[in-house]
């Protein structure tokens, strides 16, 4: 991709009114240096797709941006509906609406899917209900005093979700969401996702099945080496296969 058009999509990004802002991020593991300037925007209700190849940075930034310790934030600016978010502690991303569902899903071993639930409401703000949490994933509902790791992967996932609906949810981080997932259980969650952009809840997708990815997202943006190389919508990324093909393999 030429420079001039590598400028215009980090200006836009670092510029355009948004939900939800990253600019100029800088993150690091000790010295290793793997966030490398990211900017990008995403608008309140939107999913986007942040994609790239392994070891582009992709679950980084979603760290970097739920703010975990590591990696560590050594410059750039992070807002959520209008409040700072680089400065806050992992808890207080959490306390503002921040929701992370990692690889690993974390969910807390001896603990039944209810006290996984009710565990994310002990502290304000509180989101969804726990009924509603069952609405939404009936599976839960009817394992709902099952030890939470014991569940299958789709499962554990629905779980992992449900529990970030718990809190009052503004920003989902999903991190290789569909990893391991048979493609029935994998349509499943996509409609989930769908039905949760309706609620006007934003998202942010890391997956390596890039193309299910897109066909999800309204936006893509696609790193390579800790940078942004693409800011633009899903469609022009699904339409171009020198761009697919240059940094998704695909």
């Amino acid at each position: 991709m030429n420079t001039e058009t590598l400028e215009k999509n980090a200006n836009h990004a670092a510029t355009a009114p948004a939900y939800f802002s990253a600019y100029n991020l800088h993150s690091y593991y000790g010295e290793s240096y793997i966030v490398q300037g990211v900017s990008f925007n995403v608008h309140e209700g939107e999913i986007l797709a942040l994609l790239g190849r392994n070891g582009a940075g992709k679950s980084s930034t979603l760290r970097t941006i739920a703010r975990m310790e590591d990696p560590e934030l050594r410059k750039g600016e992070l807002h959520l509906d209008h409040q700072t978010l680089h400065d806050k502690a992992s808890y207080q991303a959490a306390q503002m609406g921040v929701g992370l569902v990692p690889e690993t899903r974390s969910i807390i071993q001896g603990l039944t899917v209810e006290e996984n639930i009710k565990l994310a409401q002990i502290a304000p703000p509180i989101g969804w209900s726990i009924d509603r949490v069952y609405d939404l994933f009936p599976r839960l509902g009817e394992r709902r005093k099952q030890e939470g790791t014991t569940l299958s992967g789709g499962e554990q996932q629905m779980l992992a979700i449900g529990r970030a609906l718990a809190r009052d949810l503004k920003l989902l981080l999903l991190d290789e969401p569909y990893e391991g997932l048979a493609p029935v259980i994998v349509q499943e969650i996509e409609k989930t996702l769908h039905y949760i952009r309706e609620q006007g809840i934003t998202t942010i997708i890391v997956e390596q099945n890039a193309v299910a990815a897109l066909k999800l997202a309204d936006r893509a943006v696609i790193l390579e080496t800790g940078k942004v190389v693409f800011d633009g919508t899903a469609k022009e990324v699904l339409d171009n296969e020198d761009l697919r093909h240059e940094y998704l393999a695909i």
